[in-house]
């Protein structure tokens, strides 16, 4: 079979990870992995419900205990006491790497207040209706309102704290009205907000990706978490430094090594998928929607595995993907990175921390923002933080 240029097309591989264990039981991991894994809880830690949780990759940054690159990311007093995700894919990897207390579930239909209470509530709700290579449909799309769940959540069980995760062309689309929008209706439910744009290589992750984290205070709560300063801010770890040690592994020795497209170059599409990495740079951003046209190694002639993905997405190697390449690649693109999870979830502790012990955090200053003759409270103005003036990064497609 010849595509239309003449050149053979290559025959996909339908590899499939070779694995004895997951990360919540590999012996390798012992040492430093979190208890919560085995369904131990501390009464002295901070309970958390995790929505739209994927295959868990904001809770693992926010349980802690893991190690990337060499760097052991310490445990953190946050316990994942329920969570739930509507794709049996997501669930079933967190089954196999984090634990049982993950749901399969239909957030549109599943009540509130069926799930439990907790002091934190987080979600990287969908958005796919807000990204800058979707639809683009807004609140008009599929899911486009399925933040709303966590709004429900916040009326019944008002938890201290609320983290939402999305796209930064949530601030863009339609003039940031989206946005707005969803700061406004988790406001009316008795909370401040402020939105931290995070830029992850400035917090160590060798792969270009810039999220937004809508970040949620009840307003009985004095203070504010401060948002964390970047610690690579101006040594960026690069594709090479993240992957070098994986180039001469063909094998399952590290589980998803031997997944990757093997698909040449597209003639079509305007190369949209066929970036080759620079070895000295951070890689482009890791997508949901590969459909194998996923990047190009900086180095060898081949596209890049699904290890090397879940490595650029700071997946420590032990966690295992389970399913076939294009399916893990989904898992992956859809994820929190852990370690950008880990800064912001040290934040949220330091806040949490020093409330517990009757510290008196500082204040931030509020802003009065009037809408139709009712006056709201809000951390920092939105129009200031983000509308204004948002950098061009070197990701092409989020």
């Amino acid at each position: 079979m010849q595509r239309k240029d003449g050149k053979p097309k290559r025959k996909a591989l339908r590899s499939m990870p070779r694995f004895q264990h997951g990360f919540r039981n590999n012996p390798s991991t012992n040492l430093y992995r979190r208890s919560l894994w085995s369904g131990v809880h501390t009464d002295q830690n901070y309970s958390v419900v995790s929505l739209f949780s994927g295959c868990g990759g904001l809770d693992l940054g926010f349980a802690g205990g893991f190690t990337f690159l060499d760097k052991q990311y310490n445990a953190l007093p946050f316990d994942i006491v329920h969570a739930v995700d509507n794709s049996e894919d997501a669930v079933t990897t967190y089954q196999l790497n984090l634990g049982d207390h993950i749901h399969l579930g239909d957030l549109t239909t599943l009540a509130v207040g069926k799930i439990p209470q907790a002091t934190i509530l987080m979600g990287g709700f969908p958005c796919q209706d807000f990204s800058s290579s979707g639809s683009k449909a807004g609140f008009a799309g599929k899911r486009g309102q399925l933040y709303q769940v966590l709004a429900e959540y916040m009326a019944y069980h008002q938890p201290e704290i609320v983290v939402g995760e999305n796209v930064p062309h949530l601030a863009r689309l339609n003039g940031g009205v989206y946005l707005d929008t969803i700061l406004r209706d988790f406001e009316r439910e008795g909370y401040r907000f402020d939105v931290w744009d995070l830029f992850a290589p400035d917090y160590g992750l060798p792969q270009s990706r810039r999220r937004l984290f809508l970040i949620g205070v009840r307003k009985d709560l004095a203070g504010y978490p401060v948002k964390p300063k970047p610690t690579h801010k101006y040594a960026h770890v690069s594709i090479a430094e993240g992957l070098h040690d994986l180039e001469n592994i063909i094998d399952e020795t590290v589980a998803n090594q031997s997944q990757y497209f093997v698909s040449t170059r597209a003639t079509s599409g305007g190369g949209q998928g066929d970036h080759t990495n620079d070895a000295e740079k951070v890689a482009y951003c890791i997508r949901a929607n590969a459909r194998g046209r996923i990047q190009f190694h900086y180095k060898l002639p081949r596209r890049l595995t699904v290890r090397e993905c879940a490595r650029l997405q700071s997946f420590p190697d032990e966690f295992v993907f389970p399913f076939s390449t294009q399916r893990n690649l989904t898992l992956i693109g859809n994820a929190v990175p852990p370690i950008l999870g880990y800064h912001v979830a040290t934040s949220i502790r330091d806040f949490l921390d020093a409330k517990s012990k009757n510290a008196s955090p500082e204040l931030p200053e509020i802003h009065q923002i009037e809408e139709k003759g009712v006056t709201r409270e809000r951390v920092r103005p939105i129009q200031l933080s983000l509308f204004a003036k948002i950098p061009k990064i070197i990701e092409p497609i989020k």
